[in-house]
């Protein structure tokens, strides 16, 4: 293929990623977004196999059969609820390519490079390694935390910011040793620290900060992946790049904003606790009683109910509720009440998990919205069902000060006329801290597993309507 012809082609597919990205920003447009995207990506695959600087095709088809083998297995078996630490470390294996793409360059002896382009060269390959190491290591960090391989409490060592900083200092050292004279000990040297670096900079943050954990790391693999294409000298891949480090970066800021907190404070002062402990007592007394409610009691209260508004939380989504759910939500539609989900910005362990799921499970987008849009109508909501939430629904990130989450703008459910929430037991969310909605005058608990009383809801539904 003519190398206009591949330059075409690599402008068509860069205007669909761009596309994609731009479908991808609302729920109604998701699927066309995702189609641009792989469209986009078939071209960039066949382009780039097909130009004149391309070679070696029995290997290539070779990897390229392996690797869609291996995505397709992935994409059959993973759920929905292990897409964030999917996610995480395919996030890995773009700082690992970051890294070997590095360091193959330089090991590469027709690769000359003379006068001001070799320092160029030198210092985008130095920035390759750095960033490619640090979003590896960060990634396979995020994912075992994600699937539970480690625990989810930040790793806070003392003089933690100062190790940091050293280890940085150290790898700026290693380029200073790279640029000017590149051999391979520098950029290894590099690639272990700025590992560490990654290891250290993800152990430090709490399991309440990853969601921003997931979209930072994202963002870091675009700018790997940039670093990458500016060593291949890659149009194609510069451009991919910078809209995936950006548009990472811009998501980042929007969640530390619904969280109120800077990006800085996420990265360097992580906060929570195991998920799934009991949190201690505020001054070693109980904020109140707990008053429960029956699966009946409950489809008997959101019957009577006009409004309605379902808060769903990571629970739902490892219960998988959400299938049940649309079968009550349907229902009591058909019976006249309004219905509607609210999707906190930071729900689950990923942006965007709760709508994703919800719309497997076939709930209409026009009934799932963010919180800014139904934060005030709670007062004139006559019942609200949480489902599997904890952090995104506690009124301490509002009233108390010494609260970790203190200032993070929170679902105000307990404003509604009766708010029932749905949880195993009294155990802490991500944040670690107790949670006074709990005991709110007008909160019924709902202990037990997510799908099974949101079916024993169902099943009290069916049995009323059966009677009429």
């Amino acid at each position: 293929m003519p190398e206009s012809l591949v330059t075409v082609a690599y402008i068509v597919a860069g205007l669909l990623f761009i596309m994609s990205l731009s479908g991808l920003s609302a729920q109604a447009t998701a699927g066309r977004g995702n189609t641009f995207g792989i469209v986009g990506m078939i071209i960039a695959a066949v382009a780039t196999a097909l130009s004149p600087r391309a070679g070696g095709y029995p290997l290539l088809a070779g990897a390229m059969a392996v690797g869609s083998a291996i995505g397709a297995v992935l994409a059959a078996r993973v759920g929905m609820t292990s897409m964030p630490q999917l996610v995480a470390i395919l996030h890995s294996f773009v700082g690992a390519a970051a890294v070997l793409v590095s360091l193959g360059g330089t090991l590469d002896p027709t690769a000359v490079h003379t006068g001001v382009d070799a320092t160029i060269h030198q210092i985008e390959t130095f920035v390759g390694v750095f960033v490619g190491a640090v979003t590896f290591t960060g990634s396979i960090v995020a994912f075992g935390k994600l699937q539970g391989l480690i625990g989810s409490k930040p790793l806070l060592m003392p003089a933690r910011h100062l190790l940091n900083l050293s280890l940085l200092g150290a790898s700026l050292f290693f380029s200073w040793q790279f640029v000017g004279s590149p051999s391979l000990g520098p950029l290894l040297w590099t690639a272990l620290v700025a590992g560490l670096l990654g290891i250290h900079l993800v152990m430090a943050i709490g399991g309440a900060d990853m969601p921003v954990v997931v979209s930072m790391l994202n963002s870091y693999s675009g700018w790997a992946a940039a670093a990458a294409g500016f060593m291949l000298n890659n149009d194609l891949l510069i451009i991919t790049g910078a809209l995936v480090g950006s548009s990472g970066a811009i998501l980042s800021y929007i969640m530390c904003s619904a969280m109120n907190r800077s990006f800085l404070s996420v990265i360097f002062g992580g906060f929570g606790a195991e998920e799934g402990k009991v949190p201690a007592k505020v001054d070693g007394a109980p904020q109140g009683e707990v008053k429960t409610v029956t699966a009946a009691e409950t489809a008997a209260i959101l019957q009577e109910a006009k409004h309605v508004v379902i808060v769903p939380g990571y629970g739902m989504a490892v219960a998988q509720a959400q299938y049940p759910l649309y079968e009550v939500t349907k229902r009591l539609q058909d019976a006249g009440t309004t219905v509607r989900f609210a999707i906190h910005p930071v729900a689950g362990r990923l942006p965007g998990h709760m709508n994703v799921l919800l719309a497997e499970a076939k709930v209409p987008y026009d009934i799932v919205l963010e919180m800014d849009e139904l934060n005030d109508d709670f007062p004139e909501t006559d019942a609200v069902l949480v489902i599997g939430a904890n952090d995104i629904v506690n009124p301490g990130a509002l009233d108390d000060p010494s609260s970790p989450i203190y200032g993070m703008p929170v679902l105000e459910v307990w404003k509604a006329k009766t708010c029932i929430v749905m949880k195993r037991g009294m155990a802490s969310g991500y944040a670690g801290v107790e949670n006074p909605l709990f005991f709110k005058d007008n909160t019924l608990m709902l202990f037990g597993d997510a799908k099974k009383m949101v079916d024993a809801i169902l099943g009290e539904l069916r049995k009323g309507e059966a009677a009429a």
